[in-house]
């Protein structure tokens, strides 16, 4: 597995602004480590618990060994793997374990279906703490479970995208990843997401880090196209377009897999297996929010809105007073 990064000198370099070009490029190439540490940032909801766990099968099925480690608060991303059971966190058990003096141990924490290794950092109970904090938490607790001497052919992190700082950020802030692959639907929100997501990747670069996005995955595909109009613009592939199907739909709230050589579907998670392991990481090109705006129409975003100032009047109200001019008149001569 990788080495233990210098994060102490990692962190002093993110505390400086970047304001040049780094001469530093993106490997072009496959990575050539035997374990590839992939994290799958999407806007919560928009199907990357379905994505991996599909996918994360798949690729067991292919021969891979895979560890799929759910780093949502809401520790949601192997309930589809494991028939919609609950799997303790890590976080709560090592809280509970800690409470009755005994230590971590594996089978604790970590399940496996179908040649697929998965487990959740999971989060603090709402209100008690930083689910970014958590996530910290959670790896550092892996580390001493032994996670660098683990032997995987792949690692694969379930990310929430919608605030990319703290925890959630680690992968790309730490280089803990050698890419990041993006989950979106043909809908501006989430594409908002994954453009956030390409900005983080970019600013990271910029600190000397070496983490690119080696493409999109498109769920939900209803065929509209703006998706892979992102995609193009940012300069990323798309490596799956999963169709909108009501097949899908029915066996995901059923929480059955389809990520198999016994599904129809298989082919297509196969496919998307192939293109997860060897799609390069590079780097992208984010959008303003005008140019993420342009790529839906007008009517439907608000994107040939005209922005009206506000004044001083407007926001006093009734409590608006008249002063008295300081202007000089002049009577005429």
């Amino acid at each position: 597995m990788n080495d233990v990064p210098n994060l102490k000198t990692f962190d002093a370099r993110l505390r400086e602004e970047a304001h040049e070009e780094p001469t530093l490029e993106i490997p072009q190439d496959p990575p050539s480590k035997k374990t590839q540490i992939i994290a799958i940032y999407g806007k919560g909801g928009i199907g990357k618990s379905f994505t991996l766990a599909n996918l994360s099968h798949m690729m067991a099925e292919m021969g891979k060994r895979v560890l799929l480690i759910g780093c949502d608060p809401k520790s949601d991303t192997t309930s589809l793997l494991f028939g919609g059971k609950a799997c303790p966190t890590i976080i709560e058990t090592s809280t509970r374990k800690k409470l009755a003096g005994e230590e971590v141990k594996i089978g604790d924490v970590c399940f496996k279906r179908g040649g697929v290794f998965a487990m959740e950092l999971g989060g603090p109970e709402v209100g008690r703490g930083c689910g970014g904090r958590g996530i910290i938490h959670g790896f550092e607790l892996l580390e001493k479970l032994g996670f660098h001497d683990w032997d995987f052919d792949y690692v694969l992190l379930d990310f929430l995208g919608d605030v990319v700082c703290g925890g959630f950020g680690l992968p790309i802030a730490r280089d803990m990843a050698q890419k990041v692959i993006l989950v979106a639907s043909n809908d501006l929100q989430s594409l908002y997401v994954a453009n956030n997501v390409c900005s983080a990747v970019e600013y990271f670069r910029k600190l000397g880090g070496n983490v690119g996005i080696a493409g999109l995955v498109i769920n939900k595909d209803d065929g509209t196209g703006e998706a892979a109009a992102f995609a193009e613009v940012v300069g990323i592939p798309v490596l799956a377009a999963i169709p909108q199907d009501d097949d899908l739909r029915k066996k995901s709230a059923n929480y059955q897999i389809v990520g198999s050589y016994e599904s129809q579907w298989g082919p297509m998670f196969e496919q998307l297996g192939i293109a997860v392991a060897e799609a390069p990481p590079v780097k992208p090109k984010p959008l303003t929010q005008d140019g993420l705006l342009s790529l839906f129409s007008a009517e439907a975003t608000g994107a040939d809105f005209v922005l009206t100032p506000a004044t001083d009047a407007d926001m006093r109200g009734k409590n608006a007073l008249v002063k008295p001019s300081l202007e000089v008149v002049y009577d005429n001569v």
